[in-house]
Formats: C-alpha cells, sequence, structure tokens
C-alpha cells in the first residue's frame, strides 16, 4: 500500500511539474496533501528543471499618466527567449508578448522615466525590486506574474543612493542591499526579505562611500555592480557582494562598463567609444538628446566583451566584435543581459504604441545579429513609456510562497516595520 501510494505521488509530482506555476497553484487547493507535496524542496526544484515554462524576456514597461510625473503605471509582460535565433532564415522574426498584470501602488513614487539618476530596479530569481526615487520613494518587492507585493521598511535616499537586489540560492534568501551616497547622509545597510520580520541592518564596505556606477546583477549567489573608488580618483572597481556570507570582495577594471551574466560568469561589456551615462545624467544632461547629438546612426559598432574565468586571478577572455548594420540603432538600446546559449540581447528602451517594438540578439562566437519584433503590448499606452528589460526569467515557487507578498488589489494599509532611527 504504502509503495502504491508513493508511485502515485511520484507520478503526480512527475506530470505536474511540467505544468506552469499558475496550473501547480490551482492544485494545490485540492488538499493539503497536495498542498504540503508542492511545497517540498524536491518537487520545487523538479519544477524549475521540468517545467514547461522556459526562460523568458520580461518586460517592465513604466506609464506616466500626468505631466508632472508623480503617478507611474507599471505593466509587466513577457515573450518566449528564442533559442539559438541566428539559425532563423528570416531577416526579422516576430514574438508573441503575453501580459501579465499592471502594477500601480497609490502614494509609493515609484515613477520611473528614463531618469537614472536616482532610480534602482533589479531582478533576482522570479522577483522585481523597485527601490524608488530619492527622499520619499518606498521600496518594494513584486511577482510581475502575479501582481503581488510587499512593501519594504522606509529607507531614507539621498541623490545617488543605490540599492540592489540578490537571491542566496543556498538558504533560498532574498536580501537587498542600500548603500548610501558618497558625501550624503546615512549608512549603508541590507535587509533579509523572507517570512520573517523587515528590518534594515547596518553592514559595512571596505571601500568607504562608493559611487555607485550600475544597477546590480545576481549569478549564483553574488551580487555584482559597478562602482567608482572616490580615494583612488575615480578608478572603477566591480563591487562582489556574497549574498549569503555578506562579504564584500572587489576587482579593478580600467573603464566603464555594463555587466551581465555570460553562461554562468560575470562578463563586462562596453562599446569602444562608451561614456559614462551616469556622469551624464549627474551633471543634468537628458540621455537621450546627449546620444543624438554624440552618437553617428551610420557609425560603425565596436563592441568589446570580457568574460571573467579565473575570479582569483582575475583573470578575463577578451573579444571585440565591429559590424555595421542598418537596423541596429544603438542609441536606442540598452544591454538587457545574455540568454544561456551565450546570445547577448539589446533592448529598445522606449515604447510607442505607433512603433514597432525590437529585441536583438547577438551571438559573440558567430558574430551574428538577428532582429526580433516584440508584438502585443497593445494600444493602450497613449505616450512614449520607458522600458526595462530582462532575460531569463523564469517562475520560481519559492517567489510564490513567500508569505509577505500581499495582493495588489486591495488598498493599502499603513506598514507594519520601519527603519529603527540611528545617526541618519
Amino acid at each position: 500500500m504504502n509503495s502504491s501510494s508513493s508511485l502515485t505521488n511520484d507520478l503526480i509530482m512527475e506530470i505536474l511539474s511540467r505544468l506552469p506555476s499558475k496550473s501547480v497553484a490551482k492544485f494545490r487547493c485540492v488538499s493539503k496533501r497536495w498542498a504540503s507535496m508542492f511545497a517540498s524542496p524536491y518537487f520545487k526544484e523538479l519544477f524549475m528543471t521540468k517545467s514547461s515554462a522556459k526562460p523568458r524576456l520580461l518586460f517592465a514597461i513604466a506609464e506616466n499618466r500626468t505631466l508632472e510625473k508623480e503617478d507611474c503605471v507599471w505593466s509587466f509582460f513577457s515573450s518566449p527567449q528564442l533559442e539559438n535565433p541566428y539559425e532563423k532564415s528570416s531577416s526579422t522574426l516576430v514574438a508573441a508578448a503575453e501580459f501579465h498584470v499592471k502594477f500601480s501602488p497609490d502614494g509609493l513614487l515609484i515613477n520611473y522615466y528614463g531618469d537614472i539618476k536616482y532610480f534602482s530596479i533589479g531582478y533576482a530569481s522570479g522577483l522585481i525590486y523597485i527601490y524608488g526615487n530619492r527622499y520619499q520613494a518606498r521600496p518594494l518587492i513584486c511577482n510581475p506574474n502575479t501582481g503581488r507585493y510587499a512593501i519594504l521598511p522606509y529607507r531614507y535616499t539621498y541623490r545617488k543612493a543605490y540599492s540592489f537586489f540578490g537571491f542566496d540560492p543556498i538558504d533560498k534568501q532574498y536580501k537587498a542591499l542600500s548603500i548610501a551616497y558618497p558625501s550624503g547622509p546615512g549608512r549603508n545597510k541590507i535587509l533579509t526579505f523572507g517570512d520573517g520580520d523587515l528590518t534594515w541592518r547596518k553592514i559595512k564596505c571596505p571601500i568607504p562611500r562608493p559611487g555607485i556606477k550600475s544597477h546590480g546583477i545576481c549569478i549564483n549567489g553574488v551580487l555584482y555592480f559597478l562602482a567608482e573608488r572616490v580615494e583612488l580618483s575615480f578608478d572603477y572597481v566591480i563591487v562582489c557582494f556574497d549574498v549569503r556570507s555578506e562579504k564584500f570582495t572587489f576587482i579593478d577594471v580600467e573603464r566603464f562598463c555594463r555587466l551581465i551574466n555570460y553562461k554562468g560568469k560575470l562578463a563586462v561589456i562596453y562599446w569602444e567609444d562608451d561614456v559614462d551615462i551616469y556622469e551624464i545624467c549627474y551633471y543634468g544632461k537628458d540621455l537621450d538628446d546627449y546620444l543624438d547629438e554624440n552618437l553617428d546612426a551610420d557609425a560603425t559598432n565596436e563592441l568589446r566583451v570580457w568574460v571573467l574565468e579565473d575570479v582569483e586571478k582575475q583573470k578575463w577572455s577578451k573579444y571585440a566584435h565591429t559590424w555595421t548594420d542598418d537596423k541596429f540603432f544603438r542609441r536606442h538600446l540598452s544591454i538587457a543581459g545574455a540568454t544561456a546559449s551565450g546570445e547577448i540581447v539589446f533592448s529598445m528602451r522606449k515604447y510607442t504604441s505607433k512603433q514597432p517594438f525590437y529585441v536583438f540578439y547577438f551571438n559573440p562566437e558567430r558574430n551574428t545579429l538577428q532582429r526580433v519584433e516584440i508584438q502585443g503590448f497593445g494600444e493602450a499606452f497613449n505616450k512614449t513609456c520607458s522600458v526595462c528589460t530582462f532575460v531569463n526569467h523564469v517562475e520560481d515557487l519559492d517567489a510564490n510562497d513567500l508569505k509577505q507578498l500581499k495582493s495588489v488589489h486591495p488598498p493599502l494599509v499603513q506598514p507594519e516595520y520601519y527603519e529603527s532611527s540611528d545617526s541618519e
């Protein structure tokens, strides 16, 4: 009898592990036994390897509903992430976008309109982390597939203070790391997000008040972001933060660059004539205007990709790629990341319903470029919107199980937890 029951459970888990997570969530309501079975670590690991939900591109579209830009609506879409797109024969492929949810909590000031000076947004293991604008914003974590969210304790933000989001795959914990502005008030702090109390804890960073120069990426439990070392005449450094041990290490780099996850390894990517876009915005210049004035649409694109092969020795594999392509409008694109097979994905930074929206897959090993038109965002957007694109989005059952994620639909209530007062 026991062996028969065990066999039945194994068959059930094998079948349901191949379904999308929304279907799994419905089947959890069948019985307490099924709910317990689907919450087990074994099934979660099985789901991640067997699920029919393959990695997708995730699009976070921010639309400002007022001229004052204080009323922002986020819409989350995803589309299939192409595998080996260079093997297709069509010059331009088409992929359909699936709508997930509109997200607009009132009064949280999570408006984003292309101003990267004071805004942090991160992605880790199925969840989006939005740090909002300076001074009055409330950081929050949300599930872009379901719209469920959690408001984090108030964290004072000053000027270019930045925050990052990482995931520890061993202890299955999400953590937010907040770095204070170099010459401003406040302290560096960290918050562990789970089923317990939410509190910001003080944390020491060996570099005194680094100037942040990029959003963060998390690779195998290590959070990476680019900073400048003020004490070394503004030389650039990659900060490596182990999410589990909460220890810092550093990697020196020669220049401003973007960071991506390239086949499970840290990689930096930059154009030969790349500029520090954070400095451009810091001095009050509009990024779009600057790029229009300084980048020739017909210029040859010279791309550099460095892959970190040995962390301890800081040994890099360096690749250079040059091509001229009249369909690749570099000044309109952002670097979204790289797929598991090694295609670097570029995405348009703006969307308007009157024009097509494209992503580009570039394979550095084959030196090939494939354009894909994303259809399905719809006509509901009345103006030009900002788009943040993330690669390798897969629904994580651990993310769905977080009890502190509540529904986006009920009105917001006063949060229960506050940051403890200190010298800030």
